[in-house]
């Protein structure tokens, strides 16, 4: 059973008094505004996502895990309770879990109500998590390499060294040792490809940002651009397609999945391109 309207009433214009609050940055006003409110309805979602933001404002991490995860259990699909939890537990050193929540937060945003839009924002942190790990696991697995070269390189010469004791004087000295180390040289280099930067291949690439995708759109025409840059261009410039001139609505745009999962995958594969500037 739901609570009574006069209840339902109140509890919306404390909700009302508590975003009043935090616009003019009164964090401690707007926490008691949304905590009434929950006493009131303690099952709307938005008022414990709400009072979550609220802590995050004031650095509280612990009382942002809490709403956020009670703004989750009440809507499995609040993009802002996500992104506060995965930030909440990026700050415990939750690393993996922390990533996990933004990584959810960024699915759910993608295609959201342009008024709610938080896709570069969640993206921003996401990418810097992502980074960091990479620099993490890139480090360990270029010891490893290097550790595991060394010993290959040391195994030859030593191998080398005893060939050439036990055939001294019969035959000359051939140029295997030295071809065999150029062929380990060559497969260590390999082996370290992934984890060189380099460039991102341009189709991952919105045309108008140069940046990789984070919510790749397609148009009509068969073009693709960020989402983001689109709708400002569409909503500031005017409805048409910036590179064709073609008219073009918001409604028209459709997410690009195989751009999508083409960018994933070189992630995935290549942790550098997560770095931001």
């Amino acid at each position: 059973m739901g609570p009574n309207p006069a209840a339902a009433k109140q509890a919306e214009k404390l909700r009302i008094d508590g975003n009043t609050y935090f616009k003019k940055d009164r964090f401690g006003a707007a926490i008691d505004a949304y905590t009434e409110a929950i006493t009131l309805c303690p099952n709307v979602p938005i008022y414990w996502s709400n009072r979550a933001l609220c802590h995050l404002k004031r650095n509280d991490w612990e009382r942002v895990e809490e709403d956020s995860r009670k703004a989750i259990q009440l809507d499995s699909s609040s993009v802002k309770a996500h992104y506060m939890l995965g930030l909440a537990l990026l700050r415990r050193q939750e690393s993996a879990k922390g990533i996990k929540e933004l990584e959810k937060a960024l699915d759910l945003g993608r295609g959201a109500n342009p008024k709610g839009y938080m896709v570069e924002e969640i993206w921003q942190e996401l990418a810097k998590a992502k980074y960091h790990e990479w620099e993490l696991s890139s480090a360990e697995r270029s010891w490893e390499l290097q550790s595991l070269k060394e010993a290959c390189e040391s195994a030859l010469k030593e191998r080398h060294f005893l060939d050439f004791s036990q055939t001294e004087g019969f035959v000359e000295e051939s140029t295997t040792n030295l071809e065999q180390l150029e062929a380990l040289e060559v497969v260590f280099n390999i082996a370290a490809e992934a984890d060189t930067p380099t460039e991102v291949p341009d189709y991952l690439c919105c045309r108008i940002t140069l940046d990789i995708f984070h919510d790749p759109v397609i148009t009509p025409s068969g073009l693709t651009y960020e989402r983001a840059v689109i709708l400002e261009h569409l909503q500031k410039v005017g409805k048409f397609d910036p590179i064709t001139r073609e008219p073009l609505d918001q409604s028209q745009l459709v997410p690009n999945l195989a751009i999508k999962e083409a960018v994933q995958a070189f992630l995935d594969k290549h942790g550098w391109a997560y770095k931001v500037d």
